[in-house]
C-alpha cells in the first residue's frame, strides 16, 4: 500500500499510540493485597504488584521477581494509552514467560498514559491533571531506591520501549548510564524534532487523555531536545542496544475479518510506516557518529504488540548478556 506524503504526515499524529492488538492471555495476580512498603526480601520467581510511593502520588508497579533471586532487571515501559490498572506487557504479551526461566526481575510500571516517561514542566491544563508527571524521577530515583530494599539492584538494570515509550527507553538509558546497561526501542518515534513532528505528538496527546504538548516542554526548548534520541545521540557510545521497525506491510497472521478491523490494520500500517521512517533516520544518525547497535526490519510488521512480543524475544539474548544474567 503506497502513502502520500500528507496522508503520512496525518497518521503520524497517531504514531506513539499503543495500536489495537489482540490480547493474550494474562499472567497469574498476585494472591495478596498490593505491597506498599519494602519486606527487604525479593521472593524468587513470584508475581507481586507493589505500590510505590513518590511525588506524583503512589504508583503500582506490577513486578515478575528473578527465577533465582538475582539484583538484575528489566524494566519494561508501556505505550501512549497507558492504563491505570495493567502494564500491556503483563497482558498484551508473553512477556512473563519469555523471562519466566532467567534471574532477571521484570519491573513494569502502569500508568504514564501520554508522558513519554520524563519529566514534565506542569501539570497539564486541558484535562484537569492533578499532579505535574515526573516520570524520569520515579523511573531513576524512587523506584530503583524503593527496589533496592528487595535486592534488586540500582545499577545494573535494562530498559525497553515501544511506540511511544521507545524514545523513553534511549533517553533513560542516554541520561542514566549508571543505571541501564541497556535499551531497546520497538517501533518508537526517534526524531521527534523532524518537521510536522511536534504538531503530531500534539494531537497524540490530545487523543489520549487529552493532555497539553506544551506541558510537557516548550517547542524546541532544551527540554524538549533532551528528549528527542535523534539530539542525544552521541550520548549513546558504548550503550549495548536493540532497534527495531517493521515494515508496515501486514503479515500473514493479519486477516482482519470486519470493517473495524480492516480500519485498525490501515491505521496501524500508516502507524508503523512513521516510525519506520524515525528508525531508518536514527539508523543513519548513528552510523553518522561511529555508534553501533542491533537493528531489525522485519519484512512484515504493523503497529500491533505481537510484532513488538517478537522483537522481545530477538532482544532478550542481548538483554541477558548486557545484565550478565
Amino acid at each position: 500500500m503506497r502513502f502520500d506524503s500528507a496522508r503520512l504526515l496525518a497518521m503520524s499524529a497517531a504514531a506513539l499510540a499503543i495500536p489495537l492488538a489482540a490480547a493474550v492471555a494474562a499472567p497469574p495476580t498476585a494472591s495478596a493485597a498490593p505491597i506498599s512498603g519494602p519486606v527487604h526480601r525479593a521472593p524468587a520467581g513470584g508475581f507481586v504488584e507493589l505500590m510505590v510511593p513518590s511525588s506524583m502520588g503512589p504508583v503500582k508497579v506490577q513486578v515478575q521477581w528473578a527465577k533465582r533471586g538475582g539484583g538484575s532487571a528489566l524494566y519494561l515501559l508501556d505505550g501512549m494509552a497507558a492504563r491505570d490498572d495493567r502494564n500491556a506487557w503483563s497482558f498484551e504479551t508473553n512477556a512473563l514467560q519469555q523471562f519466566g526461566d532467567d534471574d532477571v526481575t521484570l519491573v513494569m510500571p502502569v500508568g504514564g498514559q501520554s508522558s513519554f516517561y520524563t519529566d514534565w514542566a506542569s501539570a497539564s491544563n486541558t484535562n484537569g491533571q492533578k499532579y505535574t508527571y515526573r516520570w524520569e524521577t520515579f523511573l531513576t530515583k524512587e523506584l530503583p531506591d524503593f527496589l533496592a530494599g528487595y535486592g534488586v539492584s540500582r545499577t545494573n538494570n535494562a530498559v525497553v520501549g515501544l511506540s511511544m515509550s521507545g524514545g523513553a527507553a534511549l533517553m533513560l538509558a542516554a541520561f542514566h548510564r549508571d543505571q541501564f546497561k541497556f535499551a531497546g526501542t520497538f517501533s518508537g518515534a526517534l526524531n521527534i524534532s523532524a518537521p510536522g513532528m511536534r504538531e503530531a505528538v500534539r494531537v497524540a496527546v490530545l487523543r489520549w487523555g487529552a493532555y497539553n504538548i506544551d506541558a510537557m516542554a516548550a517547542p524546541w526548548s532544551p527540554a524538549w531536545l533532551r528528549m528527542d534520541p535523534f539530539v542525544f545521540a552521541p550520548q549513546l557510545k558504548n550503550l549495548p542496544m536493540y532497534i527495531s521497525a517493521g515494515s508496515a506491510l501486514p503479515g500473514p497472521d493479519d486477516r482482519p475479518a470486519s470493517v473495524a478491523q480492516v480500519f485498525d490494520t490501515g491505521v496501524s500500517m500508516g502507524i508503523e510506516a512513521v516510525a519506520l521512517v524515525n528508525t531508518r533516520s536514527f539508523q543513519a544518525r548513528l552510523n553518522s557518529l561511529g555508534i553501533p547497535a542491533t537493528f531489525d526490519f522485519p519484512a512484515s510488521g504493523i503497529h500491533t504488540w505481537k510484532y513488538w512480543e517478537a522483537e522481545l524475544w530477538k532482544a532478550r539474548p542481548a538483554i541477558l548478556a548486557a545484565l550478565q544474567a
